[in-house]
């Protein structure tokens, strides 16, 4: 169904902010053998277990031990209560994630006493079967293990800012206009090809360009969003922007 410069062109409603940030879920999976706690966790570690796995591997681990690796790492955060450790006012929970999972490597795995998964322990729905395939695919490059995280973590929150808006669309019947426009999020607006999109889409041009603006506009500010569930203060937001749009440009 062709999209059409009236109504449904109108700027895409945000949802209701989700009130539980990522800090919230590190306060709530800080709490002792609660079902909470385990959701709480499962939360974080589908949004951060690939960074970390990929960590891993950089730091020289077989695929297997990887897996092994991080499986048992964010098991260890609910077990060990790692995460009540965390504070959100002395810097940002990817931080304390990496510093966390660096520890583990020296104090638990190297010692020889880390638990293999699978072994009678709650399972954390990290997606490991398809770990190395994603891995396998990424091209090469001289990045330190710890630059690796970072670039990573850039990755999934844009990755994930996409999906949130796509969904977005989706729930009010505008996935269509999502799919034409969503290659317009990158690049010049002088290169993208507005006459095209309209003829595709059934509007006039200038209704594409306002849509796209949109498109752009919220884009921006679930961004914004996300990256601000990850910080101690408000204000922290614009330097994490800038720290991002620096990891991706390679600085």
């Amino acid at each position: 169904m062709a999209a059409t410069p009236d109504s449904s062109s109108a700027p895409v409603q945000p949802r209701a902010v989700f009130a539980t940030t990522h800090w919230s879920l590190v306060l709530a999976a800080a709490q002792p053998d609660s079902a909470r706690a385990h959701a709480a966790l499962a939360r974080l570690c589908q949004t951060y277990w690939y960074p970390l796995y990929a960590y891993v591997r950089r730091r020289g681990y077989a695929a297997h031990d990887a897996q092994d690796l991080t499986q048992a790492f964010f098991l260890r955060l609910l077990e060990r209560r790692w995460v009540a450790d965390a504070d959100r006012d002395r810097g940002r929970f990817r931080t304390f994630l990496l510093t966390a999972l660096q520890r583990f490597l020296a104090d638990e795995w190297d010692k020889g006493r880390a638990q293999k998964r699978g072994g009678g322990v709650p399972h954390i729905p990290v997606q490991l079967d398809s770990a190395e395939t994603r891995y396998g695919h990424e091209p090469a490059d001289e990045l330190t293990p710890e630059q690796s995280y970072e670039r990573r973590w850039a990755l999934t929150l844009l990755d994930t800012v996409l999906q949130n808006l796509r969904a977005e669309y989706a729930r009010t019947g505008k996935g269509e206009l999502f799919a034409r426009l969503s290659a317009c999020l990158v690049g010049g607006r002088d290169t993208q090809p507005y006459a095209e999109l309209a003829g595709l889409l059934g509007m006039n041009e200038g209704a594409v360009k306002v849509a796209v603006h949109r498109l752009r506009q919220r884009y921006r500010q679930l961004l914004r969003d996300e990256i601000a569930q990850t910080t101690a203060q408000p204000g922290d937001v614009d330097d994490e922007l800038r720290h991002l749009f620096a990891v991706l440009a390679g600085r």
